[in-house]
């Protein structure tokens, strides 16, 4: 409330001010500037206050400027006096336009925030009714196949061989990772939104850390091929393993889910000036150019995608990545496929010069 009314104040003192600075420098070019004249330049600055400030400071500086007109423009100079019909007029269109100006511009930028409102609603609700009907697959797919394992295991327990067991079993893990995996996509997506998101650096092997990615990802990479690129004499990065880890698996996933079964997906990382640059690429048909930007929005999914996913994996990778300062760029290859590069600022150390540290 205290701070509310502290910006109102501001506007007050701001328009007041704004008014005498006007008026002061048209009575400097009084003996140039016709009195019509100033009467024009200081609408033209109630206007201006108008488009910016609240209804209240506007009339203000609106009356007061109509007061300084009359008092130091019209004569009889220094009073309150008019003594001609035709200035008479003038004084009181003003008086009457300024104010007037003022409304009908707050109620424009009214409307026009109610309509800004109305459009950021909708556009959210269609965001979020895109979430729901991929959840709705993506999430009742794993509960069923859960369930029907479930009832099978217990229902036919004795007629089953071990190997059905085992099989079921593998069912039911597998469908209990996937739902793992896209509440952490969601929790991960709250912690970006939230603004809360803080970073526990630490020294990182990037080379252990791809091979770390790879090895989650194998069962699902079972179709594709991933081929790490390993280069000798990388240094230790000072970042958050975690996040750049889960940017990492998102892009790759993406790749694994998006590009046909027998594509190659390449990881290179390097070290350039001050960044740890990590590049993921693959042969598979890449991306429309009008939509490498979309890809990274919360939710979006390229058109005729096929089922799966929620479009979140990419969008929480570039917010892990920028959290660091850093940023992803996405691109096609001349040659076909895309291609992602992660570039993060990080301080950089060996483990010879950590172990005298």
């Amino acid at each position: 409330m205290r701070s509310a009314s502290g910006k109102i104040w501001i506007q007050y003192v701001t328009g007041i001010c704004l008014v005498l600075a006007v008026a002061f420098a048209c009575y400097s070019f009084r003996g140039v500037l016709e009195y019509k004249l100033t009467a024009l330049l200081l609408l033209v600055t109630v206007s201006v206050l108008a488009s910016i400030f609240r209804i209240l400071p506007v009339l203000a500086a609106s009356v007061l400027s109509a007061l300084i007109l009359n008092f130091f423009f019209i004569a009889p100079f220094r009073t309150f006096h008019i003594s001609t019909a035709e200035d008479l007029l003038l004084f009181a269109m003003y008086f009457v336009i300024a104010p007037v100006n003022a409304v009908f511009t707050y109620k424009i930028r009214k409307t026009e925030k109610k309509a800004r409102e109305k459009e950021e609603k909708e556009k959210t609700i269609r965001l979020y009714n895109t979430l729901l009907n991929s959840l709705s697959h993506e999430l009742k797919t794993p509960i069923s196949t859960i369930i029907g394992a479930a009832d099978t295991l217990r229902e036919n327990r004795a007629a089953l061989t071990p190997g059905q067991t085992d099989e079921l079993f593998g069912e039911i893990q597998q469908a209990g990772f996937r739902l793992s995996k896209q509440v952490a996509n969601l929790l991960n997506m709250s912690r970006l939104e939230s603004g809360f998101l803080e970073l526990k650096k630490d020294w990182c092997e990037i080379s252990e850390l791809v091979h770390t990615v790879i090895n989650r990802l194998s069962e699902e990479a079972s179709a594709h091929t991933i081929h790490y690129q390993e280069q000798q004499d990388l240094p230790l990065f000072k970042i958050d393993m975690v996040l750049v880890e889960q940017a990492v698996s998102n892009i790759i996933a993406n790749a694994l889910q998006y590009t046909p079964a027998g594509s190659v997906i390449t990881v290179f990382a390097t070290h350039q000036e001050n960044n740890c640059v990590i590049t993921i690429s693959d042969n598979g048909p890449g991306f429309p150019e009008d939509k490498l930007e979309l890809v990274f929005e919360k939710f979006y999914r390229l058109p005729d995608s096929g089922t799966g996913g929620t479009g979140l994996g990419l969008s929480i990778a570039k917010g892990f990545i920028e959290s660091h300062n850093g940023r992803i760029v996405l691109k096609n290859k001349s040659g076909g496929g895309a291609e992602f590069t992660l570039e993060i600022p990080a301080e950089t150390s060996y483990i010879n010069n950590l172990k005298h540290e």
